[in-house]
């Protein structure tokens, strides 16, 4: 019995005459292109669906000048980064996005002398559409290799020492205020801050929330110890913080893995939470329902923040302006404060 041959492919030509449109109309329908008829759309989507076509993906990427691909480049060099539950749920929203879309997203981590100069590379040959940028400390030099490759990008959180055009942040500073006013309103007036890095514009943003707050009620804001936004270091940070200050009765930090390092020390050194000390976290993470006691804290949609800078990506990709977009915050009552 002979074998049976494979099926041929129809063409874009086979396509466009079942369609009974041109094959040029057929093309910008498969290409997304705008201005074209909602009946041709129809017309040529019944016709892919029943034939089964497949648009040749390196013919489409040489007709429209476009790769397909976009990129989230991250300022880290370690690959357990994508374990952590922030940048987790980022992904997931990131991925939720681009579902909607034609195109593939591409990890890239860039704070190695070697990642940035394979991202360098791959700006520089266009091998992808846009890119979405994450994690900076500082003057990151990854701000400049985007902003000399032209492309489309877009920021998640605004980088330290410039605002850039296109960025999704958070209300990190109106969060933070929040924060603080409600362990003050428990009439607890020796509130200590776990900050995040101080080379980040999230870290110094939530530092400035926690000294306003106590500012306007009339106290003194201690000398915060800086943490890394982990549970390790946020460990370390509350056992700085009980030898400088061991009267203290509340916390604010800065990130739920660094409040949840913060309630075990605490713990370990016998203070009850809430009863000697009150603890309030930053991001609602699954991590803040799980600690014990369960930890109030301030939620930020990180899921959001992940769709919202790949459809501002896709936005600009395809030739728009949309407005950069700060995400609300709110306060998530739980039974540490």
């Amino acid at each position: 019995m002979a074998a049976q041959r494979p099926r041929r492919q129809p063409t874009l030509d086979e396509v466009a005459e079942r369609a009974g449109v041109s094959r040029s109309a057929a093309s910008r329908v498969i290409n997304k292109a705008p201005y074209v008829s909602r009946a041709t759309r129809d017309a040529v989507e019944r016709a892919i669906k029943e034939m089964g076509y497949l648009p040749n993906r390196t013919a489409r990427a040489l007709a429209t000048q476009r790769t397909g691909i976009v990129a989230l480049a991250v300022s880290h060099d370690d690959p357990e980064l994508f374990a952590d539950p922030f940048f987790a749920q980022v992904i997931v929203g990131v991925s939720a996005a681009l579902e909607e879309t034609d195109l593939h997203l591409l990890l890239c981590l860039a704070s190695s002398g070697r990642g940035r100069s394979r991202l360098t590379n791959l700006l520089r040959t266009r091998g992808v559409d846009g890119i979405m940028l994450m994690a900076l400390h500082g003057d990151d030099p990854l701000t400049h290799i985007v902003r000399r490759a032209g492309l489309p990008a877009v920021y998640g959180g605004r980088p330290l020492n410039f605002e850039p055009q296109w960025y999704v942040d958070s209300d990190n500073l109106g969060g933070a205020r929040l924060a603080t006013e409600h362990l003050i309103g428990l009439g607890r007036t020796r509130i200590v801050t776990i900050t995040g890095p101080r080379s980040t514009d999230v870290g110094l943003a939530r530092h400035r929330g926690y000294e306003e707050a106590m500012i306007m009620a009339g106290l003194t804001p201690y000398a915060a110890a800086e943490g890394d936004f982990t549970e390790t270091g946020g460990a370390a940070a509350m056992r700085s913080l009980l030898d400088s200050h061991p009267d203290l009765d509340a916390v604010f930090a800065a990130s739920d893995n660094a409040a949840a390092g913060a309630l075990r020390v605490l713990i370990d050194a016998g203070r009850s939470v809430p009863g000697d000390v009150a603890v309030v976290g930053f991001d609602n993470l699954g991590i803040a329902e799980r600690t014990d006691p369960p930890l109030t804290t301030v939620h930020q949609s990180v899921q959001a923040l992940g769709k919202e800078m790949t459809r501002m990506l896709v936005e600009l990709i395809a030739g728009h302006e949309p407005p950069s977009i700060i995400l609300p915050t709110k306060l998530v009552l739980r039974d540490s404060a």
